[in-house]
């Protein structure tokens, strides 16, 4: 088993923020979670040519003059690629919650550690479309700092004077879960006191379902995680960003604890780029309960990778049974991804949000439209309406193209 450090300082949650299909912010997304809304509609915004699937959970009505309109330091924001713009946003609003006022006494002593899996494809695109497409002789002379994947961790640290570690993270689909485990080990191994850490994510263009479409996962109907009818999953997009925090650090200014980053495992596959192995998500569950050092039963509430595709919910259900045992059939879990659709890299972070907005308010949201389940995803998928339930422990699976996995467990503010 990988050896952690020895690093013993405890790290705490103080912010929380989101730009979601169902949310612009976190009490909107919260609700349409409580309201079991989908956020998946039809596809806009850019020529659809020859597309063949014609939906996906787009964010709209996200007016970066609107949302970005606290942002001081940072004098690009505004020219950056979407993705960058929802990474600023979700971290404005978690900066705001958590009271901290940048730049901290230290700038050294905080991170700012932001991924995604995919970066500003959506420029990327563009800037094909002029070249190749329209004939101009030149592209946007910011388009290499638009596309690059550690961009939007770059304008949040700009912007909050960050001068400690500050880098993206790229796994795909465990983007923002290794974001955050990254940035939680900095502060327990006193490498950091802050952390600014998550991922964002903004690939829905032409040029992106184009791709997606001929690896045949997507479906034409619907996002339906551990559902007999499911036929592939959803692309998504948004941006999910917590701050953490050391305890003593927190205490000492009278923070609001949120919660405790209780936990975190990870492991690879090493197997197949698109074929899961229980194996991996096994492992990487079962790193995160030693971590925290607690039981599977102990934990009450799981969001479930769940994507919707067929060998991912079966691989998932098989590898929760094989770590929870005869808790499993106990478990209370749930896809949350059946509402944001699949937001790739950033999809970690927007799903710990829910786990942490989970535990203060005691209720776990549900896995909409899953009317009849698979008989090989026999587990408490929490379909259709959420449900009251007193959560003290809850663990976020993320498991990526290429057999990446992590797992994260949120624990309740240190007594």
């Amino acid at each position: 088993m990988m050896t952690k450090g020895n690093g013993t300082r405890r790290v705490v949650v103080t912010g929380l923020g989101v730009v979601t299909p169902i949310g612009l912010n976190v009490a909107d997304f919260w609700s349409s979670m409580k309201a079991g809304k989908s956020g998946v509609s039809e596809l806009g915004g850019f020529p659809l040519e020859d597309l063949k699937i014609l939906i996906a959970a787009q964010i709209k009505g996200f007016d970066p003059k609107v949302q970005l309109k606290g942002y001081k330091r940072d004098k690009i924001i505004m020219h950056a690629d979407r993705y960058s713009w929802f990474a600023a946003a979700a971290a404005a609003e978690a900066v705001e919650q958590s009271g901290l006022e940048f730049p901290l006494e230290n700038p050294y002593r905080t991170a700012c550690i932001i991924g995604s899996g995919a970066g500003g494809l959506t420029t990327f695109e563009n800037a094909y479309r002029d070249l190749f497409i329209h004939n101009k002789r030149a592209t946007n002379p910011l388009t290499l700092l638009r596309i690059i994947g550690s961009s939007a961790s770059a304008h949040v640290g700009i912007e909050y004077g960050i001068k400690g570690p500050t880098f993206a993270t790229c796994s795909a689909c465990s983007t923002a879960s290794h974001a955050i485990g990254i940035a939680r080990d900095y502060i327990k191994n006193d490498l950091a006191d802050v952390a600014i850490a998550g991922a964002s994510e903004s690939v829905i263009n032409y040029g992106t379902m184009k791709a997606w479409q001929a690896l045949h996962v997507l479906s034409p109907q619907g996002c339906f995680p551990f559902a007999k009818k499911r036929n592939g999953t959803v692309l998504g997009e948004g941006a999910g960003i917590l701050i953490l925090e050391e305890y003593e650090h927190a205490k000492r200014r009278g923070a609001t604890i949120l919660a405790e980053l209780s936990g975190y495992g990870m492991a690879s596959d090493s197997q197949d780029m698109v074929k899961p192995t229980v194996e991996g998500p096994s492992y990487a569950m079962n790193m995160a309960l030693q971590d925290a050092g607690i039981e599977a039963s102990e934990i009450d509430y799981l969001n479930a990778h769940g994507t919707a595709t067929r060998d991912n919910d079966i691989n998932e259900t098989k590898a929760i049974k094989e770590v929870f045992k005869n808790a499993a059939s106990k478990l209370a879990i749930s896809s949350t991804k059946s509402m944001t659709g699949h937001p790739l890299g950033a999809g970690g972070g927007i799903e710990a949000v829910a786990c942490i907005k989970a535990m203060q308010e005691n209720w776990v949201p549900p896995t909409i439209g899953l009317d009849e389940a698979d008989p090989e995803c026999d587990l408490d998928y929490i379909p259709n309406e959420g449900r009251a339930l007193t959560v003290n422990y809850a663990m976020s699976n993320s498991f990526a193209f290429g057999g990446l996995n992590a797992v994260i467990v949120f624990g309740p503010p240190p007594a």
